[in-house]
């Protein structure tokens, strides 16, 4: 113990006691981060879908975990550094097979590219061309607006003869296509005229496919929350006419707005596998922190997914290959 005197009067002071107070107040943190990254599921979505909002970032918690084991290493806390293993090891177990490479597919496989290609676009032409050298069996395209939808369409005629475009989407394809429709997954609250799902099935070499296309409505962050009611609704109508579709395999291909552990996609996600590797942050492009644009199939195993280089739009292309059952 030290004694410190100060204007006549002895105080004592135990060293160490603040930092092992400060080590206490990290290893908090880290039992929280745990608890948030392993029961998120539980964290109620009110008020302003919180639920969802921190759904949105949750691999970010990774990022997170890397600090506190700095600030736990500069005080030299054992406490906090244990306390640490928590975060760590339920990072790993969720999302640490993302990391990994994938297995190599079976040959029974289809490319698939996801894009939004941004009605502000101003090189659709050079989009194509990049879309073209991932050498996919398939192209998804949302945000397809005049004049820029008769450029893709000139654009990827050479490589892809077969093609579909309903509303704001479209599907371009290596293979016949057929029955191809409009899905309505409009809001209520969204005015006639709005369109962003289509269904078509894919004639591969390895029988019919039914793919899937879709842009579901846009979600904002703000003062009161995450504003996601219209995408929640949209995503159960799309979930509702996937759940219909009577051809297998089935894979959709889409902008969904939001990352595959937001509860909002549970009427998509609890149906269709999503990608066993690979993070693939698709936006925004210029800082890419989540992957909204997504890969989803049933009766089939989506394999590495990747983002390819920016092009014109604020969203960077996905790629992944789906191997069918």
């Amino acid at each position: 113990m030290v004694e410190r005197a100060d204007s006549g009067a002895v105080t004592s002071v135990v060293p160490g006691v603040g930092q092992r107070r400060r080590g206490w107040v990290l290893a908090g943190f880290a039992v929280v981060l745990g608890g948030v990254l392993g029961f998120h599921r539980l964290v109620p979505n009110w008020p302003g879908r919180v639920g969802s909002l921190i759904e949105s970032f949750l691999p970010w918690g990774g990022a997170l975990v890397v600090v506190l084991l700095a600030v736990g290493l500069v005080r030299r806390s054992a406490v906090a550094l244990v306390a640490l293993l928590l975060p760590a090891g339920v990072w790993v177990d969720t999302f640490g097979g993302l990391l990994l490479p994938g297995e190599e597919g079976s040959g029974r496989e289809l490319v698939v590219v996801q894009h939004n290609v941004s009605d502000e676009n101003r090189d659709p032409a050079g989009t194509a061309r990049a879309l073209v050298d991932s050498g996919a069996d398939l192209v998804a395209l949302e945000e397809l607006v005049d004049p820029q939808v008769a450029v893709y369409e000139r654009a990827l005629a050479a490589d892809y003869p077969h093609h579909v475009v309903r509303g704001t989407v479209g599907l371009w394809s290596k293979h016949p296509l057929s029955g191809e429709q409009v899905v309505d997954i409009k809001p209520r609250s969204i005015e006639e005229g709005w369109s962003r799902g289509l269904r078509a099935v894919v004639r591969s070499p390895y029988g019919d496919v039914a793919a899937y296309v879709a842009h579901l409505p846009s979600v904002r962050v703000g003062v009161g929350g995450l504003a996601s009611q219209r995408r929640d609704e949209s995503a159960v109508l799309l979930g509702r006419a996937i759940a219909n579709e009577s051809v297998e395999p089935v894979i959709l291909l889409g902008d969904l707005n939001g990352v595959v552990e937001d509860r909002g996609l549970r009427p998509l996600t609890s149906q269709l596998a999503f990608a066993e590797s690979g993070f693939s942050f698709s936006f925004p492009a210029a800082f890419p922190l989540a992957r909204i644009d997504q890969v989803m199939a049933r009766s089939a195993t989506v394999g590495h997914i990747r983002t390819l280089p920016a092009t014109g739009s604020d969203h960077l292309p996905v790629v992944a290959r789906v191997t069918l059952e």
